[in-house]
């Protein structure tokens, strides 16, 4: 193994093996790959910036973050993020974890959608924020070492996520105006997702 992150494997566990059947189980091949590309992502940028995390709880969350965009998941009134954040409340719960983790495992789901989140505030939180933005619109990509980049992407291929993912969350913004997702269809995230480096050849 080099000394990037382990792109995606995650940590070893009864709670990590449950997130990723459950993850592979309901969302298709290109969602999933994005769940396990923001952990990378984020595993990667607490290396290189010396952040201690706990990574059994950053792993499942991460795993689990878009499940709420599923039909099986998908809630007609909330948004997307907080019907994910009962599906990790449910999975560990049947995994035995106590209220008090559990509540954390849906809380680093629901504010992964903000930005204002720092590392001091909410390690986890930060780290899946930075994680999915990465991924979704190629937010400080150009910050990670490209050999990183390009293994990942090999690891696990975008499959056509970046469109795919824009037709979910427009979805949900035309659903339910007043969730995050209206509000990152509002402040272009099509753009920003149309301008994403992961979907463009390296120069």
């Amino acid at each position: 193994m080099d000394t990037w992150t382990d792109l995606g494997q995650g940590p070893a566990g009864r709670a990590a093996g449950a997130a990723r059947e459950l993850a592979a189980e309901y969302a298709d091949e290109a969602l999933l790959n994005h769940s396990i590309r923001s952990y990378a992502f984020g595993k990667e940028y607490a290396r290189r910036h010396g952040l201690a995390f706990d990574e059994e709880l950053f792993y499942v969350a991460a795993l689990l973050h878009d499940l709420g965009l599923t039909g099986a998941f998908d809630n007609h009134a909330l948004p997307f993020e907080e019907a994910g954040g009962h599906v990790a409340r449910a999975l560990t719960t049947g995994l035995g974890w106590p209220a008090a983790r559990r509540a954390r495992a849906a809380e680093v789901i629901v504010l992964h959608m903000r930005d204002d989140v720092t590392a001091a505030e909410d390690v986890e939180s930060h780290l899946l924020q930075v994680g999915t933005s990465a991924d979704v619109s190629g937010l400080r990509v150009a910050e990670f070492d490209q050999g990183f980049v390009t293994a990942l992407l090999c690891a696990h291929p975008r499959l056509g996520f970046g469109p795919a993912f824009l037709s979910l969350v427009e979805d949900q913004a035309d659903r339910k105006p007043a969730c995050a997702a209206a509000d990152l269809v509002r402040g272009g995230v099509a753009g920003r997702i149309a301008a994403n480096p992961l979907d463009r050849p390296a120069s």
